[in-house]
């Protein structure tokens, strides 16, 4: 496989590989990744599994036309990855071998020497030029083992990632990357999220073109896609909208209930429920699951005054892998003295940002009425958004939507007849409660106030804080008389015609507006409700928490300058012109304060 006109793939396939790395189950094989840049200086990135050295040597030899190599990358030390080694330095005595210190004192573990002779030590930002090929190695600790290193080649803007971006599968057959991608990071590298959050940092400064892993295939576009999903993996985010049940029963009483519960959240218009039957099913599937979605029931039995061994196996890969900022309901079953819902709360305790669902389901042997109505009363509360955003099922008169109103942060939603349009507020206030009236304030110069001002609705929705910084890339720093904000969208509509965001909400009011007064910069919409949701119980993203959790910290070290406080972009040079306008947040010059 040709990578570029100097890069060439010279991995291997293994289809004999039943379990990769003892556990997980690779129906469709595995592909070990190594690349061979053809330079002035050769260079080899990485070896194979220990089964395919020939194989994998011969696929350099044929490509080398008689010339030999000069360095092999050692960028991750696991077998899979480092097994040839020793035999690449028999078939070429004369290289040198470009690793971490870490690395090399593996070398010495796995091969009994360091290869002191050969060694070129590299670390945070060190280079290697092979003659126009310019690389560049950015230390990735802990992603997933202490040595790692990944590559940059400035030449042919091609980032050699290790096993990020990695995925099950051999490179013959043909499947969804994202669907082997996700079991492979979460079972594998889904306990070091901050590890990896910190090399996308890394990774967000370079210019790339190509992103060549260690398993799975190269990618060459869409790196928006990628990069998005890891970005939501490794920050323990919520990939997809809905519930996972995962269950264990002896005689089937647990199953019952839990299919029961199933039918029940799929009436309440839960977009996707996904059972699993932790005695039956993959595991590491199941554990993908519960990254996967927002909201985990487990529903089990209390056994030897404990919990069923495979909920307990269960529960314990998703702490070991740092489970975090989700709902968590619990159905029990117990014949005597009902103890499940205690202990598998108690394994989760530790855990951060865990909700526990008020409703616990507990049975005695059986379903009984009592059982029945804690189930429809779970099914109620797991599925409280899902019944807001129908017509059918939503309280359209929830006058405790005012309640969410704070000093914090709003989707402002209209349309000018061609196109739905939305923007970021901070100026949402109720004014008065008989009537009821609330008062928006708009900066004239957004697009958004002119919309209002001839069509006189608006729909305000409550950011919660589940919102990431994209929804104010999305609607601040963009203007909806040039972009459309919901092209990406299936969007969902109030009474008034108008859109609501279909998450990252936690209510919206539809709003007529009835008054306007003019602030000279700004125009305020005076305006009665004509409608109000409760979406869910999340926090209200308030302006504080905005900007001490969810807006990127600003690159500003070793430069000199003014730093956005909106957005964070930097701006060099001092002073800064009193017209200034920020180019992310069109912001003025009186919104940025001077970099410390």
């Amino acid at each position: 496989m040709k990578i570029t006109n100097d890069i060439q793939y010279v991995g291997v396939n293994d289809h004999s590989v039943d379990l990769f790395e003892g556990q997980y189950v690779v129906p469709n094989g595995m592909a070990y990744n190594s690349y061979l840049i053809l330079d002035e200086k050769i260079a080899v990135m990485d070896t194979v599994d220990a089964n395919f050295g020939h194989e994998w040597l011969d696929n350099i030899q044929n490509l080398l036309g008689g010339r030999k190599p000069d360095y092999l990358v050692v960028q991750h030390m696991e077998p899979d990855h480092s097994a040839n080694i020793f035999n690449f330095v028999k078939a070429y005595p004369d290289i040198k071998i470009v690793s971490s210190v870490k690395a090399f004192a593996m070398m010495k573990n796995f091969f009994g020497t360091d290869f002191a002779e050969r060694q070129i030590v590299v670390g945070e930002g060190s280079t290697l030029s092979l003659g126009k090929h310019n690389l560049t190695f950015v230390t990735a600790p802990m992603v997933h083992w202490p040595e790692v290193i990944v590559t940059y080649d400035s030449t042919d803007k091609v980032l050699f990632s290790a096993d990020g971006f990695g995925k099950f599968g051999a490179l013959d057959v043909e499947e969804d990357w994202a669907c082997e991608a996700r079991r492979y990071y979460i079972g594998i590298v889904g306990k070091y999220g901050a590890q990896v959050q910190a090399l996308l940092k890394k990774a967000s400064g370079l210019d790339i073109s190509i992103i060549c892993p260690l398993h799975g295939p190269v990618l060459t576009e869409n790196f928006g896609y990628y990069l998005d999903l890891y970005n939501t993996w490794s920050s323990y985010g919520v990939e997809s909208d809905g519930i996972v049940i995962a269950y264990t029963s002896v005689y089937g009483n647990t199953k019952k209930a839990v299919m029961k519960l199933a039918e029940k959240l799929k009436a309440n218009g839960c977009p996707k429920v996904v059972v699993n039957d932790l005695a039956r099913c993959d595991m590491a599937e199941a554990v993908e699951d519960a990254f996967r979605y927002g909201k985990l029931v487990l529903a089990t039995t209390t056994y030897n005054a404990d919990i069923f061994p495979f909920m307990r196996e269960f529960i314990n890969h998703l702490t070991e892998r740092n489970y975090q900022n989700r709902t968590v309901a619990f159905i029990e079953n117990g014949s005597w003295a009902p103890l499940a819902a205690k202990v598998m709360k108690s394994m989760l305790e530790n855990s951060k940002n865990i909700t526990f669902a008020d409703n616990t389901v507990r049975i005695m042997s059986a379903i009984n009425d009592e059982s029945n109505k804690q189930i429809d009363a779970l099914a109620d509360e797991l599925c409280k958004e899902y019944l807001a955003r129908q017509d059918a099922t939503a309280n359209k008169n929830d006058l405790t939507a005012l309640f969410k109103i704070g000093y914090g942060l709003y989707v402002v939603t209209s349309n000018d007849g061609k196109k739905d349009n939305g923007l970021i507020v901070n100026t949402v206030s109720q004014v008065t409660n008989v009537p009821n009236r609330i008062a928006v304030t708009i900066n004239k110069d957004n697009y958004s106030h002119h919309v209002i001002k001839q069509t006189g609705i608006m729909n305000v929705n409550c950011l919660s804080v589940e919102a990431p910084f994209k929804v104010f890339e999305t609607f601040g720093f963009q203007s909806g008389r040039n972009v459309d904000k919901f092209a990406n969208c299936t969007p969902l509509r109030s009474d008034n015609g108008l859109v609501f965001l279909p998450k990252y909400i936690n209510s919206f009011m539809s709003l007529k507006v009835e008054q306007y007064v003019d602030l000279d910069t700004h125009g305020m919409f005076i305006c009665s409700i004509t409608e109000s949701r409760v979406i869910s119980d999340a926090e209200t993203m308030t302006y504080s928490y905005y900007q001490s959790n969810v807006k990127p910290k600003p690159e500003t070290e070793g430069k000199k300058g003014w730093v956005c406080k909106i957005c964070g972009y930097v701006y060099e040079g001092d002073p800064i012109p009193d017209d200034f306008i920020c180019p992310l947040c069109k912001h003025p010059a009186s919104d940025f304060e001077p970099i410390e």
